[in-house]
């Protein structure tokens, strides 16, 4: 920098020798002007001032050199030589160029023509324009310098947000493990309860029919004992003595004939016959009348699979839980709920109930029933006067062909209801059947034969079932009345990308999960919900992901589900993922006909499961997957690759280097074709 500078100062002082030549031997004009400044006085010319303007001062240039002189003066050792020179050549007047000339100050007119007077620059304007300039590019890098801080707090920010969600996933994950625990420690410690309360019962049980036994064998050794002695029967009267002697030796003991034995083993097979049939009875009286087959444990009645053919009449007012699955039960009385009055829990799946089998009378006098099980019978409609206390009614795998508007009245506390496996449309389902629900979250009406959405679901709806369809449509306003919806599940129907609306559901802000799983999708749908976060697209025909179809959602998607379709190279775009770069947990891409690993995975930055098997893919390149670049933490848990054409030992060993572990790479076996 310092041999530049020395340069440019030899070079000034050239000009300055050389300028101040000319100037001596250049005739000057007699009246003191040149026709080019004449030219300008009068209003002509490239070199007018514009009005309002003052004209810069200029520096001469010789004429012919193309090299200008530098304004920007940058080192302590030109300006002290430019001083110097200054000193020297004190005497010299800067003349103007009229071709070429150059503004130092910018702050005080310079004359361009040859008659007006030329002011050399002193060296306090020289200083000032080197302040000013050094002023200049301080503020320059102070401005680039804030820039690059703002670029570096922005993805520092960034990083910690990620950061942030990542931890509130991880402690979400932990909450919903240790929930799990929880869980299954309490129903685990249940059935150890129930089995000790039960072994508890039976223990009771055998002990008071050990004592009842033990009290019958005492009482029949009593009555042998009372015939041993011959109190019962009457002494033959005695003989005449004839001889002194006899009335010495004891009387011989009676001994009853034959007839009377017989008469003796009758009775006593009588009284074994009377004794039993009082055990069973003072049995059946402990167990409240529950009849063979049938289990009590503590507030329990089981009698499952035990083939009944009617209604036991029970008699346990404290009884909570009853069971009778798999008998062949075909009515219900009104009285069957009588002596059971603080019933919680039936379960009567897999019966051979009917309609008219249940008299309108039999629920009404259960106050305290909560979950009512009809599984597997023969309704064909909804019964009647169920209790208003219910918040779960299973009927599912039954006839119903019908449900009136009046079918679930009262029923404003119910929360689940399931209707599957029925013969239920739109066309027999009345839209005002739904009303009295106000409470009911969760709907289930899959294997029913429904063309499109019910009408009339409830407004706190948050879980909508309706597999195994023959759904087609999705028109627009069909969720307006359902805002808090946040499960829709519609695998298997008939279902096309083209017949649903574009207002369906793209403003719903609750409505995170969606399965359209084996329909007749060739792309992925637009216009899906903004809150969406877990989507299922398994066995469709989807041939390309548009791009930018998940750009509107917020937070982004999760969870991604492509398994079984028809993907293939020209599939998928490069913006098909993008919105998803950030978000994207879960990506399945398997068994489709991929022969490159997409564009934009290497991208996904939280990612944790990638599948990519069962395709065509023939190489990994070292971006495909994971960015080179990328310096956080590596997040990718799980990778599969199995089952394509690719080669192991043509891989570079940092394709895989965003992989948590190597043992969680997938690449064999991989076919040959």
């Amino acid at each position: 920098m310092r041999r530049v500078l020395l340069l440019a100062a030899l070079w000034l002082l050239l000009v300055l020798t050389m300028s101040d030549g000319l100037a001596r031997e250049r005739p000057r004009n007699p009246r003191g002007e040149t026709r080019r400044m004449k030219r300008k006085r009068d209003g002509h010319g490239h070199g007018r001032a514009r009005a309002g303007r003052p004209k810069p001062r200029k520096i001469q240039h010789i004429t012919g050199l193309s090299i200008p002189v530098e304004p920007v003066l940058e080192n302590a050792v030109f300006l002290e030589s430019y001083k110097n020179l200054q000193e020297q050549h004190s005497s010299y007047n800067i003349l103007p160029d009229p071709d070429l000339s150059l503004d130092l100050s910018g702050d005080s007119p310079v004359p361009s023509d040859p008659g007006d007077s030329v002011t050399p620059l002193t060296p306090e304007e020289i200083q000032r324009i080197l302040w000013r300039e050094e002023e200049e590019h301080r503020e320059e890098e102070e401005r680039l310098r804030k820039k690059d801080e703002a670029k570096k707090r922005r993805r520092q920010e960034k990083k910690e947000q990620e950061e942030r969600q990542n931890t509130i996933a991880e402690e979400r994950r932990r909450q919903e493990e240790a929930a799990l625990q929880l869980q299954v420690e309490k129903e685990e410690e249940d059935r150890r309860r129930t089995e000790a309360a039960e072994k508890e019962a039976w223990k009771r049980e055998k002990k008071l029919r050990d004592n009842i036994l033990r009290e019958e064998l005492q009482a029949a050794e009593e009555e042998e004992e009372v015939w041993l002695r011959g109190d019962v029967f009457q002494m033959p009267p005695k003989e005449e003595e004839e001889p002194e002697e006899l009335h010495l030796l004891p009387a011989p003991i009676p001994r009853p004939p034959a007839a009377t034995e017989d008469e003796l083993k009758d009775k006593e097979a009588e009284v074994e016959e009377g004794e039993r049939r009082k055990e069973e009875k003072e049995e059946v009286l402990n167990r409240g009348g529950l009849p063979q087959g049938c289990e009590l444990s503590d507030v329990t009645v089981t009698c499952d699979n035990a083939k009944l053919t009617y209604f036991p009449p029970l008699y346990m007012p404290e009884l909570k839980s009853l069971s009778l699955e798999g008998n062949n039960i075909s009515s219900i009385p009104a009285e069957a709920f009588n002596g059971i009055p603080s019933l919680e829990w039936i379960n009567l799946k897999k019966n051979k109930i009917t309609s008219t089998g249940i008299d309108a009378r039999t629920f009404k006098g259960l106050k305290m029933l909560r979950r009512l099980y009809l599984d597997g019978n023969l309704l064909d409609a909804i019964p009647p006067n169920l209790p208003p206390t219910l918040q779960e009614l299973k009927i599912n795998e039954n006839k119903l062909q019908k449900i009136h508007g009046n079918s679930f009245h009262g029923l404003s506390s119910l929360v689940i209801l399931e209707l599957e496996a029925n013969l239920l449309s739109e066309t027999n389902v009345d839209p005002m059947a739904f009303v009295p629900l106000v409470e009911l979250s969760y709907l289930r009406l899959g294997r029913n034969f429904f063309r499109s959405i019910p009408q009339g679901l409830p407004s706190l709806l948050l879980e909508l079932y309706l597999e195994n369809n023959l759904i087609e449509e999705i028109p627009e306003g069909v969720f307006n009345y359902t805002k808090n919806l946040n499960v829709v599940s519609l695998r298997h129907n008939r279902l096309e990308e083209t017949r649903m609306a574009p207002l369906a559901w793209i403003n719903h802000r609750n409505l995170e999960s969606i399965d359209l799983s084996y329909n007749k999708l060739y792309l992925v749908p637009s216009y899906l919900p903004k809150s969406l976060v877990h989507l299922v697209l398994v066995g469709n025909d989807i041939e390309r992901i548009p791009g930018f179809v998940f750009a509107h959602m917020d937070p982004g998607i999760e969870y991604l589900y492509l398994s079984y379709n028809k993907l293939d190279g020209e599939g998928i775009e490069p913006e098909s993922f993008f919105g998803s770069y950030h978000s994207m947990v879960e990506l399945c891409l398997d068994h489709n006909q991929l022969v490159t690993v997409p564009s934009g995975i290497n991208e996904m930055t939280n990612l944790h499961f990638l599948r990519l098997n069962n395709n065509k893919i023939r190489s990994i390149p070292d971006e495909g997957i994971c960015d080179p670049d990328h310096s956080g933490d590596s997040t990718l848990v799980a990778l599969r690759l199995e089952n394509n054409l690719i080669d192991a030992k043509k891989i570079s060993p940092t394709a895989f280097s965003c992989v948590r572990s190597s043992s969680s790479v997938v690449l064999k076996p991989q076919r040959t074709k």
